[in-house]
């Protein structure tokens, strides 16, 4: 834009000046001639700078992802083909799930047989409870009929007293007394062993619940384990991008071992860092309309907004160590010359 600008401003001083000769071409003419331009141009680069910032360093970053098994196994199947483009979601390759459907079967079966196992602990503590409870409803039931057996004692003693009674109804309800006497005595034993047992035993029940619950829950977690390892055979594409570097091949073993990637992965998706000088970006903010060109697309505007502006640069870091910061002329010379440098983020629109 300068250029042009000076080009335009040279063919009016020539038409002026020379061409029509409007205006004489003197000491005066030539100082004024250089100083409007001069003048002119540095307000208008100052004015820029500040009103609409521009950076001829900027750099289109892509984001890879380096594809790293996260199980081990044998390729069965590779749907991924190199430089091409995929939706996020497709299937790019497949590793042999046998093993891990086998480890997922078998886990399966120990947790049930877990759950018939904590099943039967729980039923064994509930039949010792259940025989506490039996016999403590005996206890209640000879008690209330022993009450009855001697409030008719008492009433044929009554009866015996006022001489309208027999003396063999007496004697037979004293007899269903002692009796009912000896059942609650029996009841009482049999409540008493049942409860010594149920606090011997009570412990131990227990504690065979929590071990069965335990090694249940252990099982699920396994198994949750290794069906997350069966989904893991199946790779698919993380976002929408291009599979690059793809030199693994059907049959080909795969280890999750971060130093041995299968392929690269390229998101379509990209952002745009731009440096300036920090005193260019006053008035600039999140938000902010962007236009970018770039040489590879010529005669297009790219329409964007500014993601962020990152407030920071390399050499306001110092590295961690034990050695005192050095603060040289060489130092001095680079922050001076390069510190007022940050960059913005930008996303196109």
């Amino acid at each position: 834009m300068d250029a042009l600008l000076l080009a335009v401003y040279a063919l009016v001083v020539w038409l002026v000046f020379f061409k029509f000769k409007w205006l004489p071409w003197n000491t005066k003419s030539m100082v004024i001639v250089v100083t409007i331009p001069v003048v002119a141009l540095t307000l208008l680069i100052l004015t820029l700078n500040v009103v609409a910032p521009s950076s001829h360093d900027v750099r289109v970053v892509g984001k890879v992802l380096q594809v790293v098994p996260q199980v081990r196994g044998r390729i069965i199947e590779l749907p991924a083909e190199g430089n091409r483009s995929y939706r996020k979601g497709d299937v790019l390759l497949r590793i042999d799930p046998t093993p891990y459907q086998a480890s997922v079967k078998q886990l399966e079966g120990r947790l049930m047989a877990d759950d018939a196992a904590v099943a039967e602990a729980e039923a064994s503590a509930r039949q010792l409870s259940e025989t506490v409870r039996g016999a403590a409803g005996r206890v209640s039931t000879v008690e209330a009929k022993l009450t009855l057996a001697r409030q008719r004692v008492k009433e044929h003693d009554a009866l015996l007293a006022a001489g309208a009674g027999a003396k063999f109804d007496r004697d037979d309800a004293m007899a269903r007394q002692r009796e009912l006497e000896g059942e609650l005595v029996s009841a009482q034993a049999a409540e008493d062993e049942a409860k010594q047992k149920l606090s011997a035993k009570s412990q131990g029940e227990f504690a065979a619940i929590a071990t069965a619950r335990a090694k249940r829950a252990e099982t699920e977690v396994m198994l949750e384990k290794a069906r997350w390892e069966l989904d893991q055979t199946v790779y698919r594409a993380p976002s929408d991008g291009k599979v690059v570097n793809l030199q693994v091949r059907e049959g080909t073993m795969l280890v999750p071992l971060p130093f041995m990637p299968a392929f690269s992965f390229v998101e379509d998706q990209q952002e745009v860092v731009a440096f300036y000088r920090q005193n260019e970006l006053y008035n600039v903010s999140e938000g902010d309309l962007a236009e970018i060109y770039l040489p590879t697309r010529p005669g297009e505007i790219i329409k964007a907004k500014v993601d962020s502006v990152v407030w920071a640069q390399s050499q306001g870091q110092f590295a961690q160590g034990g050695m005192i910061p050095n603060t040289g002329a060489a130092d001095v010379y680079r922050i001076a010359s390069r510190s007022s440098w940050t960059c913005v983020t930008s996303r196109r629109t």
